[in-house]
């Protein structure tokens, strides 16, 4: 079975937060915000916003200060689209790419050196995403989540997740 695509959800969910945005903006986002939880690059967000053109969920409008530079919104079709989307139910597992986990899950010796500097190593990362979500989280929401209740809550599970893990690296 084809893998479903997730993509062209995601980025009408970031046009239809910031409408008339370029396509730079709409891959900063998945370095700047839904990168915390979702990744895309470049050579998979422009072939997605073509075909996304081709399905009438975008459009494209012109720029009034660069006429090299597209900016895209959604259709009523892609409004729709993204509503059908986000009313379906949740049926599948996460599937993640937990590297340090896949390597854990190999290692059958307790006493098995590389399992010490495995955890050091998930500890640093840990720590450094943990200091990066907390200035994410008092940048955008210091004075409150008016109109982003959901980026909010999302943003506090992911730090409660980390924190979470890292407390399990402790007591192991």
């Amino acid at each position: 079975m084809p893998k479903k695509r997730i993509l062209p959800y995601i980025i009408m969910g970031i046009l239809k937060q910031n409408p008339n945005s370029t396509g730079k903006f709409v891959t900063t986002q998945f370095t700047d915000e839904i990168g915390e939880f979702w990744k895309a690059s470049h050579s998979q967000i422009y072939p997605e916003l073509k075909k996304m053109l081709a399905d009438n969920w975008i459009q494209t409008l012109p720029s009034k200060s660069n006429s090299k530079e597209i900016h895209y919104s959604l259709t009523k079709l892609g409004k729709q689209k993204l509503d059908e989307w986000i009313n379906q139910p949740l049926t599948e597992l996460p599937i993640s790419h937990d590297l340090f986990s896949l390597k854990l899950f190999f290692i059958n010796d307790k006493s098995d050196p590389r399992i010490p500097e495995l955890i050091t190593e998930e500890k640093t990362l840990l720590n450094k995403q943990l200091a990066h979500l907390k200035s994410r989280k008092k940048l955008l929401f210091e004075n409150g989540y008016q109109n982003n209740y959901g980026h909010y809550l999302i943003l506090t599970r992911a730090i409660s997740r980390i924190e979470g893990q890292l407390k399990w690296l402790e007591q192991i």
